[in-house]
């Protein structure tokens, strides 16, 4: 007997804008522009552009494996390059511009980019990176345009990736796809749960995995019917797939540029008859914020999706109030990054995160990593893995996960349904406003200071950002030393963003039995408002 068989299909990204182009040609991607007026293209013009970017970028050496760099907002142009780049099978590197200059071109060093594909409003942050980095070769701008001398001293090429596209002749013949599976597509950079930032790798497989996950009923449940504006950036965990999953279903993709206050989103959201949301509690707090000030409201707005950090039930409240949704979710970059989510049709709370969809396993442990007898009605260390989980960091030979799990560093609690709850973390980790902060790197530069005995960064509860880090210092014995002293140290360092809010003091910091700081004790004293 010869067994019969299926057709061989690899699992590759560009599959999702061919689709949309083919059976979904004029359904549209928006991007807000900074006048109130929107540029809008359609997805069977989308491939095309996308398509001149890939051969762009062929004629400067980019090939299948290669690392384009992109530093850009959620718009059209940004999107083009996502998928030229990714497309071809080269890697789409995202950076956060709101990293600091050496932090960003460590990034870029470790990932050996050499062409940056640049947001024209980020041209001096570029600048600042550039100084520090020798490996980008060739600058192109997008959305604007910009003086050459602007952003380099000349080490480096600059122009407009339009221009580029436009030189290409024939309109661009890169071959999409054929490359296999589980070639690496993107790369993006985390705290991890601890040390330096560290580089997580997706690969085509995992993404599309990830992209037919989201789709599920009981997560983001998409349809073509689905206006969706995507908030969440472009440069922060993969945009939460949605690039490739609203395309995936011919939904209308709304961008909103660089531009997230309320005034600009509720305009928007009318503007574009959006049906859902996605975004960081923040974004939201802004919107309602706005729509009570003015006495309006947006009607076509069905559901939000939150995750980045945790929603406050008064804003949850809020939101519910005027008939909108809201779906509660968990997620890092390490697993690609959405994990579990709560159904819209279930009763929802701020606490709760949602169950996992197919493709997402949890498991509970002790603090020594052993697996909890009892994974219901427990809490326990959050471990996880699956076919878009992280294996292994940016290089590094040794794997990320045992046995095939990746520790979250999160603490939680998964309850009799299967529901899952974050009730803390087991690493130091702050995060504020769906970013992290690394306690370790301001401690450090604080305790380097000789009047400084001992320095810990907690984070503290927020109404808007969620939690923002607190410093408690013990300072040496008949020493006096203000709170500016301690926090001037800190400018040129760190992100703004990342400077404690306020400085406590205390006469002698409290230690756990290993001798290391006290940081539960900490935060039970001076981590609530």
């Amino acid at each position: 007997m010869i067994p019969g068989s299926m057709q061989p299909y690899a699992l590759t990204l560009d599959k999702f804008l061919d689709h949309a182009a083919k059976w979904h040609p004029r359904s549209e991607v928006v991007t807000a522009g900074e006048d109130g007026k929107s540029a809008r293209v359609d997805y069977a013009e989308l491939k095309v552009r996308a398509k001149r970017v890939s051969a762009a970028l062929a004629g400067r050496g980019v090939g299948q494996g290669t690392c384009v760099a992109t530093m850009a907002w959620n718009t059209q142009a940004h999107l083009e390059s996502w998928y030229g780049i990714i497309g071809m099978g080269a890697i789409c590197h995202t950076l956060n511009p709101r990293l600091l200059p050496l932090q960003l071109s460590a990034m870029l060093t470790q990932s050996g980019a050499r062409i940056l594909i640049l947001s024209a409003d980020l041209h001096e942050l570029a600048h600042e990176v550039l100084a520090q980095t020798s490996t980008i070769e060739e600058i192109l701008v997008i959305d604007g345009n910009i003086e050459p001398g602007t952003v380099t001293n000349g080490a480096c090429k600059v122009g407009t990736l339009n221009n580029a596209a436009a030189a290409v002749k024939g309109g661009g013949s890169v071959a999409w796809g054929r490359f296999d599976e589980n070639t690496p597509c993107g790369l993006c950079f985390t705290s991890g749960t601890t040390g330096p930032p560290k580089g997580v790798t997706y690969t085509h497989r995992g993404n599309y995995l990830h992209t037919m996950r989201q789709l599920q009923a009981d997560v983001a449940g998409l349809t073509s019917q689905d206006s969706v504006l995507t908030v969440v950036p472009m440069f922060h965990a993969n945009a939460w797939g949605l690039p490739f999953s609203v395309p995936a279903v011919g939904g209308k993709l709304v961008l909103p540029g660089r531009q997230s206050d309320g005034p600009a989103l509720a305009r928007l959201i009318v503007d574009e008859q959006v049906t859902i949301g996605v975004g960081v509690p923040t974004v939201w707090l802004g919107l309602m914020d706005y729509l009570d000030q003015a006495e309006t409201d947006v009607p076509t707005l069905k559901r939000i999706m939150v995750g980045g950090a945790p929603m406050p039930p008064a804003l949850m409240e809020r939101i519910e109030r005027r008939g909108i949704g809201v779906q509660t979710t968990w997620g890092m970059t390490e697993i690609s990054p959405l994990g579990t989510a709560t159904p819209l049709a279930e009763a929802n709370a701020a606490s709760t995160s949602g169950r996992p969809a197919i493709g997402i396993d949890l498991m509970l442990t002790d603090a020594a990593g052993e697996p909890l007898a009892q994974q219901r009605d427990a809490k326990g260390d959050l471990w996880v893995r699956g076919p878009s989980v992280v294996e292994r960091y940016l290089d590094q030979t040794e794997p990320a996960t045992r046995d095939g799990w990746f520790d979250t560093g999160d603490l939680a609690r998964i309850d009799a349904s299967g529901t899952l709850s974050i009730v803390g973390r087991s690493k130091d980790l702050i995060k504020s406003g769906g970013e992290w902060i690394n306690p370790a790197e301001i401690e450090a530069i604080v305790s380097a200071h000789p009047d400084v005995s001992m320095a810990a960064v907690i984070g503290r509860e927020h109404p808007k950002w969620g939690e923002r880090p607190v410093l408690v210092v013990e300072i040496r014995q008949g020493v006096e030393l203000s709170d500016e002293a301690l926090l001037d140290r800190l400018n040129g360092l760190v992100a703004n963003w990342w400077l404690p809010d306020s400085v406590l003091r205390v006469p002698t910091m409290p230690l756990a039995a290993t001798g290391k700081i006290d940081k539960l004790l900490l935060r039970s004293e001076y981590g609530r408002l």
